[in-house]
């Protein structure tokens, strides 16, 4: 079976990677996409939303298929499923057919996250996985930190299909990684885990817990308001504030160092505080932070400064909820971790790509749709705490 190393956490970092890198590297192209197949944002912006809904419905395919087969074998099928998704991305030559291949591109990325996330509660166990999520998401993080930087030196040289091309190189270097290196993590195989009643008995029993819904809910709307900023700032920051693609990705890294900021700071704090306190600790800041955003653009307060600021430290929010989220929420499910992953990612996803094409289709020259957004989830993080996290664990 599969054993705790240096290695096997940098595999997964960058598996768990696959699914942030994919809407992250050729954000600083979509007004480039807007122009180049004649449409309007709502349209380009559905290239990330259709992302994230086929990301979502795949997951509840992969836990289970997991859970009953094993881990290795199905994350290679979405490897390489992904790895044939991304040359057509790059080969697309209309709009529509961008998002189709986009579509098939989450089918693949999301065994990345989903599979990940079991393999390091299958390895490491329920005390150490939220510890080793938090490095491991900190490390993750570099990629989308220098991936719209990357996009947009890409997108300047040689078009938007190089962010694919780039995207297919490094699937390709994946499947090659997991093949050579990845072994078997799953040491509980149950054979009826595909069985559509276990799957729906699973999944019920699942949402039935308190505590489970509460980190779930928790991290959904951690990861929509992350969303909103994905979906909105390279419009709002490009268009409405006049940043050059490269200035984009490089306004974007910066903000990534507050979720890395985050995550580290999970890592050293979660075993002395313990997850509740640290996903308390996170929506409270992250409450703040997305409160004052939206304040500033009502106020009209027109400076790049006014959403990156305020987006850096509800960042720093981020990065104490999700790792935290996750190892709460998977610590009582060592039988159905796939699921109970899965299930996660499925929410997360789903409510994300709802909210990205709110955002998509609200903006009309302003942030406030996309600050807007990002308080409301923020405010729905803590109100999910306080109503079944908080009531849920032991004074």
């Amino acid at each position: 079976m599969l054993q705790p190393s240096f290695g096997l956490a940098i595999l997964l970092t960058t598996l768990v990677a696959l699914g942030p890198l994919s809407t992250d590297l050729y954000l600083p192209a979509l007004p480039t996409l807007a122009q180049a197949f004649a449409t309007d944002a709502a349209r380009v912006q559905l290239t990330l939303s259709v992302f994230l809904a086929g990301f979502a419905v795949a997951q509840l395919f992969y836990g289970p298929l997991s859970d009953r087969y094993g881990r290795r074998p199905i994350m290679l099928f979405g490897l390489v499923l992904y790895l044939v998704s991304s040359v057509a991305c790059m080969l697309a030559t209309s709009i529509d057919a961008l998002i189709l291949a986009r579509f098939f591109q989450a089918l693949g990325a999301c065994a990345g996250p989903v599979l990940g996330r079991a393999i390091v509660r299958d390895v490491y166990g329920p005390v150490q996985a939220a510890r080793v999520l938090a490095y491991i998401s900190g490390a993750m993080a570099i990629a989308p930190m220098i991936g719209p930087l990357l996009g947009g030196w890409l997108t300047v040289w040689f078009g938007w299909r190089a962010n694919f091309a780039a995207l297919s190189l490094f699937s390709a270097v994946q499947v090659t990684a997991t093949f050579l290196l990845l072994g078997e993590s799953n040491a509980h195989r149950d054979p009826g885990a595909t069985r559509p009643r276990q799957i729906l008995g699973n999944f019920g029993e699942l949402l039935s817990a308190r505590l489970y819904l509460g980190y779930l809910l928790c991290f959904s709307f951690s990861y929509a308001a992350l969303f909103s900023f994905i979906s909105g700032s390279s419009f709002v920051l490009i268009e409405l504030y006049g940043l050059s693609p490269q200035w984009y990705g490089a306004s974007f890294g910066f903000v990534v160092t507050g979720y890395i900021s985050g995550t580290m700071a999970s890592g050293k704090l979660t075993l002395r505080l313990g997850p509740p306190r640290m996903v308390l600790m996170g929506a409270l800041l992250g409450t703040a932070a997305g409160t004052l955003m939206a304040a500033l653009a009502l106020l009209e307060v027109h400076s790049v400064w006014a959403i990156l600021l305020p987006m850096f430290a509800f960042m720093v929010a981020t990065g104490l909820v999700m790792p935290n989220a996750i190892g709460g929420a998977l610590a009582p499910y060592p039988k159905m971790a796939g699921s109970a992953s899965a299930l996660m990612g499925f929410v997360q996803m789903s409510l994300s790509a709802g909210v990205g094409i709110a955002v998509g289709h609200a903006y009309a020259g302003t942030a406030i749709p996309m600050a807007g957004a990002i308080a409301l989830c923020g405010w729905m993080v803590l109100a999910s705490y306080f109503l079944l996290v908080r009531r849920s664990v032991p004074a």
